[in-house]
């Protein structure tokens, strides 16, 4: 059975390389960011803010290619 950091790992790999689990957004003082959600809807991850869309769009493509492959790293 995986633990719940282990599922949240396997759902971010899962979801990350799909267009369709990214909602862009922008905060009330105007800085765009991006939240990465599961198929049930549920916020698996929040971006940082950027300076701009299109720097949020280099953020998601950046999650999208290295998400699934990301090594593990256990820092307890």
């Amino acid at each position: 059975m995986l633990s719940g950091a282990e599922n949240g790992i396997a759902s971010v790999r899962h979801h990350s390389p799909d267009d369709r689990y990214y909602d862009r957004k922008t905060s009330t003082s105007g800085d765009p960011y991006f939240n990465l959600k599961a198929s049930n809807g549920q916020v698996i991850g929040t971006s940082e803010m950027y300076s701009s869309t299109s720097a949020r769009e280099t953020g998601i493509n950046s999650v999208k290619t290295n998400g699934p492959v990301a090594p593990i790293v256990d820092l307890t």
